[in-house]
């Protein structure tokens, strides 16, 4: 479970408030106007940014003023976050052990991981050499090992052509039931939304609303989002 207990965050002029609660093992999108703050949010949830004021609890854990790396969290940004000069296993393999001194048992979780995400026999290959969705299925990849519960999805997958972007939304709603995940995507595409996230928190206007059933808040959205969707909700 994912609770913002008061939470305000503020960068500048810019200024949000989260009050809200996301259950264990929901697929949530987030979404609003650009500039509302949707990366913002999962970056507190993250620990890249702090709030000023509030709480973020994380399974009933006070994590406010953990660092990220010791937060049950894994982030997935637009750009996948690969290390150029590492090979695919090592890219996958900081998901285990930051220093990469892997055991053979390790080593098999890393292969295996790959095979889960369609990539076995690309372990020796450089981000470099892949394509975007490929890169995409190694950052996921990382993902699988690092076991955290609750997983952030910062549009991973904005940049890929109509087809690929819907295959690698499947793969990511399959592995997030398979292991029971808790998932916050944030997306600018209403069909997006409605594919992977059951539920969905607006944010706009300073304030991320209280999930509400995605296809509910479509089908009848506020004056912010309407104006912001246009004809394509």
């Amino acid at each position: 479970m994912l609770t913002f207990d008061g939470v305000q965050i503020v960068q500048g002029a810019f200024r949000l408030s989260a009050n809200l609660t996301v259950p264990a093992g929901a697929r949530v999108a987030v979404i609003g106007p650009s500039g509302a703050g949707k990366s913002t949010l999962l970056s507190v949830i993250a620990g890249f940014l702090t709030p000023v004021s509030g709480r973020v609890l994380i399974n009933g854990a006070d994590v406010t003023t953990l660092p990220p790396g010791q937060r049950p969290v894994s982030m997935v940004f637009q750009d996948s976050n690969l290390f150029p000069h590492l090979t695919v296993a090592q890219n996958v393999g900081l998901g285990i052990r930051p220093n990469l001194k892997l055991s053979t048992a390790e080593r098999e979780q890393v292969e295996q991981a790959l095979a889960r995400v369609g990539l076995t026999g690309f372990e020796a290959r450089k981000p470099g050499a892949l394509s975007g969705g490929q890169q995409s299925r190694v950052a996921l990849a990382r993902v699988l090992l690092r076991d955290a519960p609750l997983v952030l999805l910062d549009e991973p997958f904005a940049a890929l052509g109509p087809a690929l972007k819907v295959e690698m939304l499947n793969l990511v709603a399959d592995i997030a039931a398979e292991r029971n995940l808790t998932l916050m995507m944030v997306t600018h595409d209403p069909k997006d939304a409605r594919r992977v996230a059951g539920h969905a928190v607006l944010v706009a206007n300073g304030v991320a609303h209280a999930p509400v059933e995605t296809e509910t808040l479509f089908t009848n959205p506020p004056e912010a989002l309407r104006a912001y969707l246009g004809d394509s909700g």
